[in-house]
């Protein structure tokens, strides 16, 4: 067997022997086919056999593992690991305790341990363990007993904790409800600088799995396939130094991609702004579909385009739906927009919001001051909650008089954005955007947007089509079509016919669609020596 520290926790399987996981499956084959997948190390985990069965499995077990140098722990039973001479074991909280266990199992010994929060994980470095099984990310069936759901918010609070210097003081394996749909999100979204996962631990999606070893080649496949192919929100390179007429010289091409290619933007919206945001979708150049039918999602997402999920009118059955549409674009890569609206207005509102931050992963979060701090706090641990602002009070859907200062503003859309790994949109009179490491304010726009219903949610709309055509640069993606927008807002408040919000919307509708007509005639938004751009107000902070 190798050293201790050339042990590969990429896929680590835990085994579950209860009916309702393993069913009449023989233990050590299921064992030994994950192997031969790829599991790179085993634990073996029963709580209900007694002593000698615990022997005589592990035994078994250990011949197996033994084949393919891969090495056996065992849960808990330091007895067992002793006895049967496997490579060391796996203790939680609630165990002997790991200075304990090393006096007992010696130097040579893997131990891991447990550890769902910050101090746990650092008692645990402290103690001396190899490794950190940290969780429990997701509710899982096969663990009752489980203290606390930590989710990937609480992944990355535990990596950010175990640097030492830009290091890893130690190996971090996530485990809880990790399966093929969420693997590569918990890898993405645990991430702390450069501090990531060394691997996850499975037991259902693989010990449940009618073919163990096709189950772990695919999470494998998963695993060590690029993330940020999906996820980034920072492409490769890009740094803060970045100048601005770098940046404003790429959006005439994004643009001129976007109001000649369709495409889709799949909306889950509220019923209020379901007919203006198609509209405005349309005269965007985008194709737009409203749909809250959960089951075709997986179809739809496949058409290469972008997905709104905008809470305006959510009931529990349509945040059902909307993880479900989440999860269906998750699954191939395609870009997601959370429009939080009216989130900071009830507590259900709140738990919505955290409800959908555990379920997926967002490319992009828009919204207003109170809805974009309703977000912060929602995916907030409880260290990082304890720091925060006390939840600002949302009347509706409204935005509502802001409370923060510019300086407050850029620093809750960069943190938020590092925090989520996606692009940051705050509205307002000055709009706030950010990757986590480009900040931008951007004051063009009407007043007139701020006194019809869903200027906001249409904005996501086209938000998504943007950044579906263009989503290498998705902070690019999400600035292009917010020009888009308020530059043509612009133009409708000029209008000579345009006296009040009624008269505002048709002209609005047209000025959005004559944008396009000249960005593909390479005028407008699309010269870089025209009025349009000359009259740009974006600013990088």
């Amino acid at each position: 067997m190798e050293s201790k520290s050339n042990i590969d926790y990429t896929l680590y399987l835990v085994t579950d022997s209860t009916p309702a996981i393993l069913g009449d499956k023989d233990i050590v084959q299921v064992v030994e086919q994950a192997i031969q997948g790829g599991v790179s190390i085993v634990q073996y985990r029963d709580k209900h056999s007694d002593t000698g069965t615990l022997i005589s499995t592990a035994t078994r077990l250990h011949a197996i593992t033994k084949k393919y140098n891969v090495p056996l722990l065992i849960n808990d039973r330091l007895d067992v690991c002793q006895a049967v001479g496997v490579e060391g074991v796996h203790i939680g909280q609630d165990d002997i305790s790991c200075v304990e266990a090393r006096k007992i199992l010696g130097s040579k010994a893997i131990i891991g341990v447990t550890a769902s929060s910050v101090e746990e994980a650092a008692k645990a470095i402290k103690d001396g363990a190899d490794y950190l099984g940290i969780g429990t990310t997701f509710a899982t069936p096969t663990k009752t007993d489980t203290k606390s759901i930590i989710g990937t918010k609480g992944l990355q609070e535990i990596l950010g904790t175990t640097e030492t210097g830009t290091e890893k003081s130690i190996p971090c394996v996530a485990i809880g409800s990790i399966n093929a749909t969420n693997v590569q999100r918990v890898l993405h979204q645990s991430a702390h600088g450069t501090n990531r996962l060394n691997g996850v631990a499975i037991v259902s999606a693989i010990m449940a799995s009618v073919d163990p070893q096709a189950s772990a080649k695919e999470l494998l496949a998963l695993i060590r396939a690029t993330p940020e192919k999906f996820y980034a929100a920072v492409p490769p390179g890009v740094t803060a130094n970045d100048g601005l007429s770098e940046l404003l010289s790429r959006i005439p091409d994004i643009l001129k991609t976007h109001v000649t290619s369709s495409p889709l933007s799949h909306n889950m919206t509220n019923t209020v702004v379901q007919n203006f945001a198609a509209n405005v979708s349309i005269a965007t150049g985008g194709s737009p579909i409203m749909s809250e039918n959960g089951p075709e999602a997986a179809d739809l997402a496949r058409l290469g385009g972008g997905l709104v999920i905008n809470m305006g009118t959510a009931t529990p059955e349509k945040i059902t739906t909307f993880i479900a549409g989440l999860r269906a674009y998750n699954a191939v890569g395609s870009p997601v927009l959370l429009d939080p609206v009216g989130g900071g207005a009830t507590a259900v509102r709140r738990e919505a919001i955290k409800t959908l931050l555990a379920a997926g992963f967002f490319s992009i979060i828009k919204g207003n001051e109170g809805e974009i701090n309703a977000v912060v706090t929602a995916g907030a641990t409880a260290r990082q909650a304890s720091s925060q602002r006390q939840q600002q009070q949302q009347r509706g859907v409204d935005s509502g008089p802001s409370t923060l200062s510019e300086g407050e503003k850029i620093k809750m859309v960069k943190e938020l954005a590092q925090r989520e790994h996606c692009v940051v949109l705050m509205t307002g009179r000055v709009d706030y955007l950010s990757d986590g490491v480009r900040t931008a304010t951007v004051a063009n726009g009407s007043h007139w947007l701020g006194k019809i219903t869903g200027a906001g949610c249409a904005l996501g709309s086209v938000i998504a089509s943007y950044v579906a055509v263009y989503p290498q640069d998705k902070f690019l993606a999400t600035l292009a079509a917010l020009l888009h927008y308020e530059i043509a807002a612009e133009h409708a408040e000029r209008r000579d016919s345009v006296r009040g919000p009624g008269s505002f919307i048709p002209a609005f509708l047209d000025e959005l669609y004559l944008l396009g007509e000249q960005v593909k005639e390479g005028k407008g938004l699309a010269a870089e020596d025209g009025d349009d751009f000359k009259k740009l107000k974006v600013e990088l902070v």
